[in-house]
């Protein structure tokens, strides 16, 4: 008889795939690896009713005013500051738009703070000094589904009127689907090496987020077709991104391009909308304004 695993954490458990892998040679450990990732990606497809509830809930929490709050422990929690850095350059989002929290705080992402997800406390005091409320949506991160610093924050975002999002790679408790909003659960299966959630589970968190955030920015208009029109050209990879996006658009020539975009003030959607119009800066903010933001819409409402 098979002996019931001691753990019933799915993160938790052994995988038996790679029970002897400290015998394989590194061509070997490459392709058990390899073989185990090709697991994650059909395991998040099973989530994307979820998924697509968690971009609605977040594109609704933006246009309300409100932030989106990652928190996380480890690397759950490193991988949510990740994706909240990145928003601002990426689609001009303001830095309180959306934010990580890790338990341990920021020293934490660069050195484990031991013991840190261990406080309910900790994760509900970080709540009250955001002043979380009803416009903001509170998004937990922990692979094992038990970590306590986030369950403690998760509880006391409700208790001030929050959304709450839950993100595992194991099976949910039936109070978690009751108690908060949306609960996505991605079972890829035990990890290469037992409990070593930054491998499978931290690739599976990561393509979730991706989706989160990027799916809530398009539904925001800041994407137009699929580039990245609303970027912050705060580097020159990135003003050379914008011109050529505005010479492809708008079928101009470099130089008008930059001319274009200084005179947008470093607005890719401004300077497209100037063009389009014929205005200025200020009425072309008015007509993106009146189209919510998004470029398409605004295409729908001239072609009237």
């Amino acid at each position: 008889m098979t002996k019931p695993p001691l753990d019933p954490r799915l993160t938790e458990q052994r995988n038996p795939a790679t029970a002897e892998i400290d015998r394989l040679s590194a061509l070997e450990i490459a392709r058990i690896i390899n073989r185990e990732d090709q697991r994650i990606a059909p395991a998040v497809a099973t989530q994307l009713d979820c998924i697509a509830r968690a971009i609605e809930m977040a594109e609704d929490t933006f246009r309300a005013g409100g932030r989106m709050v990652y928190v996380g422990a480890g690397t759950s929690g490193r991988l949510g500051v990740l994706d909240a850095s990145e928003m601002p350059p990426t689609y001009g989002t303001d830095p309180a738009m959306i934010q990580g929290i890790i338990a341990g705080g920021y020293g934490a992402l660069l050195k484990a703070v031991e013991g840190a997800e261990d406080s309910r406390e900790d994760g509900a005091a970080v709540m009250d000094e955001l002043k979380v409320g009803r416009d903001d949506f509170i998004f937990g991160i922990a692979a094992s589904g038990t970590t306590p610093y986030v369950h403690g924050a998760l509880t006391r975002a409700k208790q001030r009127g929050a959304k709450a999002g839950f993100l595992l790679c194991t099976e949910p408790e039936e109070w978690m689907l009751q108690v908060y909003d949306v609960v996505i659960a991605v079972l890829a299966g035990p990890e290469v090496v037992t409990g070593s959630t930054r491998m499978k589970a931290g690739t599976a968190t990561k393509l979730v987020l991706n989706m989160i955030t990027t799916g809530a920015m398009i539904r925001l208009g800041k994407v137009y077709g699929n580039l990245m029109v609303d970027l912050r050209a705060t580097n020159q990879k990135l003003v050379d991104r914008s011109e050529r996006i505005l010479m492809e658009t708008l079928d101009l020539e470099r130089e008008d391009a930059r001319d274009l975009l200084a005179r947008s003030g470093g607005s890719v959607k401004t300077a497209m909308v100037m063009h389009w119009t014929g205005t200025d800066r200020e009425h072309a903010a008015e007509e993106l304004a009146r189209a919510g933001g998004r470029l398409g819409d605004l295409v729908k409402i001239d072609a009237r």
